[in-house]
Order: C-alpha cells, then structure tokens, then sequence
C-alpha cells in the first residue's frame, strides 16, 4: 500500500514540476521589484524616420530592434507640438498647462539660458520620486527647462532641483546659432527686425549729423549728441543678447559647473555617449534611472565625420543613422554589465519632425510618414504622434503592437509604480501608468480623452470610444498653411497658436483616426450619422477637464522669457564668460 502511495505522489509531483517549469517568462515581474529604467528621446524626430515605423530609406537597425524584442505603440502622443512644454509634460506627467509651461504669447519655448522661467520648483518630477525610491537618477543631455530663478547660481529649475542626482549636457537646446558656419536659427526674423531699425536709426543720425555740418540742418550739438547716444544704447540693448548666443546658449554643464562655453561642437556626441556608458557602469550594483535625451535630431544636426554621406537623405538621415547607433551604443553597455533582464528601456521623441526647416533645397527637418502636419502643430497627428518603444526582456511580451492611444505623460505613473512610489496626491496627474496595457493584461488604454494644447490654445480633441473601438478627433482650430495646401506654415518657419495664421472651425472638423489617420476627410452630419452624438460628447469632456484647471504663473510670459545678464550662467566673471574644460581634460 505504501508503495502505490509512494507512486502516486510521484505522478503527482512530476507534472507540477514540469508546470512550474514551462511557465511564462511574463511571471518574473513579481521578482524584479525596482529594474533600472532608461528612457531614451530623440529631438524633433518624426515618426515617419523609423525603419519600424515605415521607413525603407533610413536606415535605423537598433531602434527596430528594440520593438522587435519589446512592445511598439502606434498611436504614442506627445502633450505637445514643441520642446520645452512637451518635455515639462514629459517629466511631470501632466499637461504643461498645469505648470504654467505653455505659451501665452509667439514665445513657446525656453529662449535663454539666462531667462528666468522654467520648470517651477513645486512640480515633482518622476526623477524626484524615484531618487526617494533610492535610485542613482541621470540626466544625459538636453533639458531645455530653463535653470535659474533670480540670481546666476540659484539653480531653481536646474535638474539636480528637479530630482537629478547627476546632469551632463546642454541646460538649453541645440540650435544653428551654436555652429559658427550656420545661418543663425534663434528669432532670425525678429533679429532681422532690430539690424533694419538700427541702422534706419544710425542713417538718421548720420544725416542729422552731415546736415549739421553742412548748414542745411539747424539743431543743436546736444540734440544730435542724444540722438547718437540713443542709436548706440538701441543697438548694444539687443546685440548684447543676440550678438552672443553662442557664448549664452550655447553652453555644456557638469551638474552645476559650466564646462564648455561656448560648447565644442565636433565632440559633443563622444562626450555625450561617453558619459552615459560610463553612468550604466558606475550604478550598475543599485536601481538607476538614465534619461538620456539626445540632441540628435535637431538642427544644426551635428553629426561626425564616420556618419556623414552614408544615408539617402542628406545631413538629416546621416544624423539619425548617428543617434540610432548610439542607441545600440547604449544597449550594448547594458548588455556588458548583464543588466538586460532587469532594464526596462522606453525610445521615443519628444514631437514630430519640423517640416518648415530648410536652407535652400536642403531638407533639415524630419518626415511624419502618412500623417498630417508636424512640429508646432498643436492639433494635427505629425506634431504629436511620435515612435513609442518599450523593451523588458521576460516581462514585456516581444514583438508586440499596440495600437491604443497613449501619451509621453503615461511614462511618469509608469515608472513611478515600477520603482515603489507613489503617485503625488495634491495634484491631478493625467498620465496613466502603462504596464497592463504593456503586458497584456488589459485589452484598452485607460485614456478616454486626449487634449491637444498649441500654447495655452485648445486646438483638437481625441475621443477613445471604448466600446466601438472608434478613435475621434475634433480640430477647433487648425493653422493657415502658406503656401496653400503645402501641408506646413513655410512662410512663417512655424505655424502659430492664435491670431490671422489660424482658422476657427464651428462646427469643429471630425476625422475617424482608424478609418482616416492621415485627417484628409473631415466628416459631417451628412456623412457621419454620430456626428452631433461625438461633438457633443467632447464638448462635454472639455467642459470637464476645464474645471480641473487652475491658475498658475506663467513661465513663458514675455518676462520669463527675455535675456537677463544677471542670470546669465558664467565660467568666468560676466561678461568674460569663456571655458573649456573637457580640452583641458
């Protein structure tokens, strides 16, 4: 009897070994509590430059790559069409309206290191919350959030304020200004405005002046005296400012030293990638955060010798081909250190490819594939919906595609929960944490209404209608493209938020993104039988996320954003602000 007992367990004991055995890898998220997170964006890429995304001609292996062993989103959105607010969104997980980091006025971005807004000090960023999880937390990189409150070393909106134990890069953004060879890029029109008024005022003056001299004007030597003292304050008030934007924006920091300014741009990349390797191998033994955010792919488009000539599409696609080989760079270091099963990775950009910048025939801005418009477009697809890849071997199923809507707000509850944290309570968050979605284990994005902000405008608004599957979209107000139905505001360089550069729709324009997600045919009452049941439904929501908005200052005012010499970050004693340290290294 003993002996047929002893047979039955063992028939019973081998299956369930071999159960236990044959489970899924997905069970290991219950064993991995606190994975290093490393979260990759790209500057100004468009959804249309990735080879998984649709692109044959650029090539982009790694990238492709990480969708291929993890989870691509297709219907990823940014929080908004351009840097500064998108990024606030980004690392707040809310709108920028809610940080007062969207535009009131044409000034959308942060427009100087020595300007005085930026990410206010009371927002809590994901990095903050995970440095109290006990994570090393880096930023490698573009911040773009400005730096300094009131004085030039009070470092409020700077990212060791903001949760960064560590911070190498550019407190600003990479723009043409910082390659001597460029055409200037920053406020080129405005700038253009103020040489024409100065010299008009110096032709005056001039005049005067021989007019005086020659007895054909009476006025007074002290009348001319001012008139020329007033000529020469105009000028040195804004050449003061622009004359030097390479020397004040152009700048690379190591946390809050200033160690190149102006930066050198030939090395900027290597130093880039080196520091981020070399932050992977000083934390690998604790959980740690690397958001490595590239300036790749944004203009000037700096791009080495071993890239340049080798894609079909000029400057632009050897500066992608660059970025992406920096991201098997990156993953290769994770690979090295055996980090690959406790890292979640995140590739994404921070809005869509900026159509408008050209120089000449040359095309220096990225491609939207299939969708409609691109960056400063606050409502139409290509500048908002941008590439969206997660990777986490064993945990995330691989090759997977999702096809739900999702936000870069999403990444802040994500990460969050992943680390232990919890989510602030005295504040609306409006990103949802995404690791259901991304297992598998929910069929649905929890967002049902996605608002889409150009500046402080409410432009478009997306409706996720759960139990039809049907995505929405209402565009109240829509740019003025010039030239007509060129697909982009080239007049301009940017398409506006307000004023005669846009038009107001009522009845709004609705597009069916699953049947039309290039937005060429609008729908009516008299070809869409739920038109008025879905415009008045979003109306609703509107009116809803309205009352959840409250007053904050804003740090894009005309105020925040002008130069303020005393702010101004210096390596030396202003205004003989010059270094170069990593060369002296």
């Amino acid at each position: 009897a003993s002996l047929l007992l002893l047979c039955f367990r063992n028939s019973l004991v081998t299956p369930l070994i071999l159960v236990l055995l044959l489970q899924p890898p997905l069970t290991q998220l219950s064993t991995v509590t606190q994975p290093n997170i490393v979260l990759l964006m790209a500057d100004d890429l468009g959804i249309g430059d990735v080879g998984c995304y649709g692109n044959d001609t650029i090539r982009t292996p790694n990238i492709d790559h990480l969708a291929k062993e993890g989870v691509k989103l297709t219907q990823h959105i940014a929080a908004a069409p351009l840097c500064t607010p998108s990024r606030a969104a980004f690392l707040t997980g809310r709108y920028p309206l809610r940080s007062g980091m969207d535009a009131v006025n044409n000034y959308r971005v942060i427009f100087w290191n020595a300007g005085s807004g930026g990410l206010p000090p009371n927002e809590t960023t994901f990095a903050k919350i995970l440095q109290q999880q006990g994570y090393s937390t880096g930023l490698i990189g573009k911040w773009h959030q400005g730096v300094n409150c009131e004085t030039r070393n009070d470092h409020c909106h700077h990212p060791l304020n903001h949760g960064f134990d560590y911070f190498y890069g550019m407190p600003f953004t990479l723009i043409s200004d910082c390659q001597p060879r460029e055409t200037p890029e920053m406020d080129r029109v405005f700038r253009r405005k103020l040489w024409l008024y100065t010299q008009m005022i110096g032709l005056v003056t001039l005049t005067a002046a021989l007019g005086r001299l020659t007895g054909l004007i009476s006025a007074r030597w002290k009348t001319l005296t001012c008139l020329a003292g007033f000529s020469l304050l105009f000028f040195l008030s804004w050449f003061s400012s622009y004359g030097f934007v390479r020397y004040w924006n152009c700048i690379m920091m190591r946390n809050h030293e200033v160690t190149e300014q102006p930066m050198v741009t030939d090395r900027t990349t290597s130093l880039i990638l080196r520091e981020s390797v070399s932050f992977i191998e000083r934390n690998k033994h604790k959980p740690f955060l690397l958001f490595l955010s590239f300036l790749h792919s944004h203009t000037p488009l700096l791009t080495t010798e071993k890239f340049l000539g080798r894609s079909s599409h000029g400057l632009y696609g050897d500066n992608v081909e660059e970025m992406d080989w920096m991201v098997g760079q990156v993953l290769d270091a994770i690979d090295k250190e055996g980090l690959k099963n406790t890292t979640l990775i995140y590739f994404a950009s921070d809005h869509g490819g900026w159509l408008e910048r050209k120089e000449g025939k040359r095309q220096l801005g990225g491609w939207n594939g299939i969708y409609r418009g691109g960056k400063a477009m606050g409502g139409w697809e290509g500048g908002i919906r941008v590439p969206g890849i997660f990777r986490w071997p064993g945990v995330l199923p691989a090759g997977t595609v999702i096809d739900e809507p999702t936000s870069l707000m999403d990444i802040y509850p994500t990460v969050v929960h992943l680390a232990g944290g919890v989510l602030p309570q005295d504040r609306v968050i409006d990103g949802r944490d995404l690791m259901p979605l991304l297992r598998g284990t929910v069929e649905h994005s929890e967002h049902e209404f996605l608002f889409h902000y150009c500046g402080i405008h409410l432009h478009a608004v997306r409706w996720h209608q759960k139990d039809s599957g049907a995505i929405w979209k209402a565009h109240y107000v829509t740019p003025v493209f010039h030239p007509p139905g060129a697909g982009a505001c080239y007049d301009r360089g940017f398409c506006p938020c307000f004023g005669e550069g846009v038009t107001h729709h009522d009845p709004p324009l609705l597009f069916d993104l699953l049947r039309d997600p290039s937005e060429a045919k609008p729908l009516s009452a008299d070809t869409e039988p739920l038109f008025d049941t879905v415009i008045r439904k979003i109306g609703r929501a509107i009116e809803e996320h309205r009352r959840t908005l409250t007053p904050v200052p804003e740090q894009l005012s005309l105020y925040n954003v002008v130069w303020k010499p005393w702010l101004q970050p210096c390596c030396g004693t202003f205004p003989f602000c010059w270094c170069d340290k990593e060369g002296d290294n």
